[in-house]
């Protein structure tokens, strides 16, 4: 069977690698870099920059553990971006190497569907190339969205894209948009000595998690002396010496540059959709079913392009499901314990429903709650910062949501991400024996106050 997959990213790749495993014969078609948005320009090289300020948080605390260095650790921009170059360039050589080891064929170039099982590839050179397929899988992946007020134009405001290629780090930094990159970013920045403002249209930071997770947040943040004005929107923009914005609660705020992130657009253009009537939601996302299929039978579609969860690794699970029901293999995909995190200092992990989502579904909840400053580990490591939270199911103890702030929460969330796929109480996670000093029996303890017995809390 002949396959063909349109986007290296996260979700093609793997997609291309899980289609060579089944024995189908791969081609996949990239106009960019292998690894898609994820490793060049969002994942990978923003957790390159996150390591790097951590490092420097670090540097500056050590008298806090008991070591002497003479002289203040500064941040030194350029050789930070070299090394995340590397790191992306490390990893984008990996991914070439596997999809050679797999007699993957990789073509450069910009496609496009002309028929059902027909690809037209335009390359760099100017020439181009047919390419026929039993199946396709479109994997194209998603764009900074823009504001219309706010054009991106690489220089004073600037997307997501373009902040990771700055030569000099500016004084001030205006974000837009409180969601996982833009409070990623101000963590960076405001760690690297810039000053920053967020400005948030909805009523808290990152308002798609728990309400408790965000308030946490919202503290560190103002900790870290990042200012956040939550509920307003930008009235109007006048670039001078800076960009200057007038919000609508009346506030005028300057800055060297400003980076809108404000969510991301979906890459559908020029690939042919319309031709073959392949049917788009109303944000412009491709419609698939629960098994990843088009419309169009034999086409296929995986990743932020189709909306969803825009997330690395529900993309390369997307792209399993899709490559399996493409080789002939029955499969559906099963968003119901995605975990997700978000790499703010500290960091978030949250999987399964959220308080006010569970309410919002009528189901009757019981929660627990463990404090980080409560773990004898936190306290060595000196992140004492976060809270452990768990929804459970009133009536059968259920896991139904893990939710934390604090160190390490992007790998302590999968134990709840477990929790919840094999739909294990509460009481069974508490009554496993978790190894001492960590930061796992944070896990342990908040499961056990769901019932209200954990063993580490001060009760109120």
């Amino acid at each position: 069977m002949r396959l063909a997959v349109i986007g290296a990213g996260p979700g093609g790749y793997v997609a291309a690698i899980k289609g060579a495993q089944l024995g189908a014969q791969v081609t996949i078609v990239e106009k960019n870099e292998v690894g898609g948005t994820c490793l060049n320009w969002g994942c990978i090289p923003t957790k390159s920059l996150i390591a790097s300020a951590e490092a420097l948080n670090k540097a500056r605390r050590l008298a806090e553990y008991g070591i002497d260095l003479s002289g203040e650790a500064s941040p030194d921009i350029l050789k930070i971006m070299a090394r995340k170059d590397r790191i992306v360039a490390t990893q984008a050589k990996g991914i070439r190497a596997i999809l050679k080891s797999r007699d993957i064929r990789l073509v450069e170039g910009q496609g496009r569907l002309i028929t059902k099982q027909g690809i037209e590839i335009k390359k760099g050179d100017g020439t181009s190339e047919r390419l026929e397929a039993d199946r396709i899988i479109i994997a194209t992946g998603s764009s900074p969205a823009g504001l219309p007020m706010l054009p991106f134009d690489g220089d004073s405001i600037l997307s997501s894209d373009d902040v990771l290629m700055l030569k000099t780090l500016p004084q001030s930094l205006i974000i837009i948009g409180a969601g996982a990159i833009g409070c990623e970013f101000a963590c960076i920045f405001s760690e690297f000595g810039v000053d920053v403002t967020i400005i948030e249209l909805l009523d808290r930071a990152v308002a798609t998690e728990d309400h408790e997770i965000s308030e946490i947040l919202e503290r560190e943040l103002k900790k870290k002396k990042v200012r956040l004005f939550t509920g307003v929107k930008v009235e109007s923009v006048e670039k001078r010496q800076g960009v200057t914005l007038l919000l609508d609660n009346g506030k005028e705020i300057k800055a060297d540059k400003i980076l809108v992130s404000v969510g991301r657009k979906f890459n559908t253009d020029n690939l042919g959709l319309e031709d073959l009537q392949i049917e788009k939601g109303p944000k412009g996302e491709i419609l698939v079913d629960n098994r990843l299929e088009t419309n169009a039978k034999g086409i296929f579609a995986i990743g932020d392009v189709v909306g969803g969860m825009l997330l690395a690794h529900v993309a390369s699970k997307e792209g399993v499901v899709a490559v399996s029901n493409a080789c002939g293999i029955d499969a559906v995909m099963d968003y119901s314990a995605v975990p997700s995190a978000i790499f703010t200092s500290p960091e978030i992990g949250s999987v399964g429903l959220r308080e006010f989502e569970a309410k919002g579904k009528g189901i009757n909840i019981k929660t627990g709650h463990f404090q980080f400053r409560s773990l004898a580990r936190a306290h060595t490591i000196g992140d004492i910062a976060g809270i452990i939270k768990i929804v459970a199911d009133a009536g059968t103890d259920k896991v139904l949501g893990v939710h934390i702030i604090g160190a390490g929460a992007s790998e302590l969330v999968h134990q709840g991400a477990m929790a919840i796929r094999a739909g294990i109480r509460s009481q069974e996670v508490a009554s496993m024996i978790h190894a001492h000093p960590t930061l796992s029996e944070g896990i342990m303890e908040a499961m056990a106050d769901v019932n209200g017995d954990a063993i580490h809390a001060v009760r109120q």
